[in-house]
């Protein structure tokens, strides 16, 4: 008897062992059970015998092997329950007519009347299972559909321990995978768009640049000046998840418990902003238990962070490994989980404490001493990983009341789903690489030609900018983009020009 559990997304075998011997009534699960575990031994009695079944009172001992790994969560009553039947009477899965248990993984949580009910995690479930190389899934029907996203496994979906028991006698058939919907992109437009803004065409265009190539941004503005309307936007010109996108970022939120009951992939790029208030676990991730933080509940989309210097430092530090790597390694005395985390990160700051030292129209109270500790929240090396660095000015009255709009997100979209699509072709040979963000130092070389010209230009720039060696090697991948945007296949010394003038605000200070 078998089934999976998941240590971060990814999932491993546990062997449900059941023995029934002679003695007094009791109840045992052994193997390191969590709380949750522990008290399924209560559902698994009743909905036993409020299935029509015999509950044996002996003494019944569970096994969950390895033993020396914690268990935890709901989703071991089912296997509990069918390999207690098994164990008592040889009912439904011994009979030789019915197919052989030890042929599927087996998940489920039960409710007191035998009914299976909904787990987390059923998709990582579902690709442990077919890497393991059992035959078939047996899932609560509610994950169905999320669990059948996995090509080349047979998943079946029960409503009852019942039904489960019927099916394994060989009386009856489990609801099939087959039948769900194949994967379709969601619902791109939310209501937003780009031409809810009025005025702010460079701000439009450096997040169009952003959205194409995957790249961090920052906005540097007075309140006021749309820098949070403009990073809510920024989502609705992403480009359609593929379907390697979208099952990555499935697994992480069926883990969290953020998956709808009945729903089969996360279809829409996630978008989240928590409050200044958090933690750094909850940013990262943690817990005794690993689970997975913002930054990787907003894997393939947009993490926001508004009024930036107000998070706590710590906080913001925790940020530098997952821009750089796009993931997050969470160490244990238990294990070591990594967790998925490559997002765009688009941040909103002011540029003083009363947030008008860049506005014309009023006058900043704030010394430079003041102005210098504010600033001084977000460390040099942060921003060094931020590819834009934007200054968003206060919008002209005359603007706000103009009745003529921009581009809206839709037509953006549809130039960065372009943009997207010659970076996937160009990265064919490489499952790792979805943007040109993400490319490493060593392909900057093979992917990225620049013209005589274009070289000259950047190598003055960051002599007289005096970047980084990681903002220089960043300028080139915008440039890129900006390339990419404009379909052509070398970098020109336009497109190097654009990028640079995004890295102006690294003398923030």
């Amino acid at each position: 008897m078998i089934r999976r559990l998941f240590f971060g997304i990814d999932a491993y075998i546990v062997q449900v062992e059941t023995d029934i011997a002679n003695g007094l009534p009791s109840f045992a699960t052994v193997g390191l059970p969590q709380n949750a575990v522990k008290e399924g031994r209560e559902r698994v009695a009743a909905a036993v015998v409020n299935s029509g079944f015999e509950f044996p009172l002996k003494r019944i001992t569970v096994n969950l092997a390895p033993a020396d790994i914690k268990k935890s969560g709901s989703a071991f009553d089912l296997p509990i329950a069918l390999g207690l039947l098994t164990a008592a009477n040889g009912a439904g899965p011994a009979n030789a007519t019915g197919p052989s248990l030890d042929d599927y993984v087996v998940v489920g949580e039960l409710g007191l009347e035998g009914d299976v009910r909904p787990v987390r995690g059923s998709l990582c479930i579902a690709a442990g299972a077919r890497a393991a190389g059992v035959k078939g899934l047996i899932v609560p029907r509610e994950n169905l559909a999320e669990a059948s996203v996995i090509d080349g496994l047979d998943v079946l979906g029960a409503g009852s321990l019942a039904e489960v028991m019927a099916f394994f006698a060989g009386d009856a058939c489990l609801a099939s995978g087959r039948d769900t919907q194949p994967f379709s992109v969601g619902r791109l437009d939310s209501g937003l768009s780009l031409s809810d803004v009025r005025g702010q065409e460079q701000a439009k265009r450096a997040l169009e640049v952003a959205a194409a190539g995957a790249h961090n941004v920052l906005m540097i503005g007075p309140p006021g000046s749309g820098k949070t309307m403009l990073a809510r936007r920024l989502s609705t010109i992403l480009p359609p998840f593929t379907k390697q996108e979208a099952v990555e970022t499935t697994k992480i939120h069926s883990i969290a418990g953020m998956l709808r009951p009945g729903a089969a992939l996360v279809a829409t790029r996630p978008f989240r902003s928590p409050h200044h208030s958090i933690s750094d676990a909850g940013l990262v991730g943690g817990g005794s238990t690993p689970r997975p933080g913002e930054i990787s509940l907003a894997h393939g989309g947009v993490l926001f962070l508004d009024e930036l210097p107000e998070f706590r430092k710590n906080v913001l530090e925790v940020l530098r490994q997952p821009l750089e790597d796009g993931f997050i390694t969470i160490s244990r005395a238990s294990g070591t989980v990594r967790f998925p985390g490559r997002v765009i990160l688009a941040a909103a700051m002011n540029p003083c404490p009363c947030g008008y030292a860049s506005d014309e129209a009023r006058t900043c109270t704030c010394s430079a001493a003041m102005v210098e500790r504010y600033l001084s929240r977000v460390s040099g090396p942060l921003l060094d990983r931020i590819d834009l660095h934007l200054h968003v000015p206060a919008v002209p009255r005359g603007d706000l009341s103009c009745e003529r709009s921009g581009e809206p997100s839709a037509v953006v979209r549809a130039r960065v789903a372009k943009a997207r699509g010659r970076q996937l072709e160009r990265f064919v040979n490489r499952e790792d690489l979805y943007a040109n963000a993400h490319m490493a130092t060593a392909d900057l070389r093979k992917f990225c030609t620049l013209e005589d010209a274009a070289e000259k230009l950047l190598k003055a720039a960051i002599n007289r900018l005096n970047v980084s060696a990681r903002a220089y090697h960043r300028i080139i991948k915008l440039a890129r983009t900006i390339a990419d945007l404009a379909d052509c296949d070398d970098v020109r010394m336009e497109h190097v020009s654009e990028a640079i003038q995004y890295r102006t605000l690294d003398r923030l200070r």
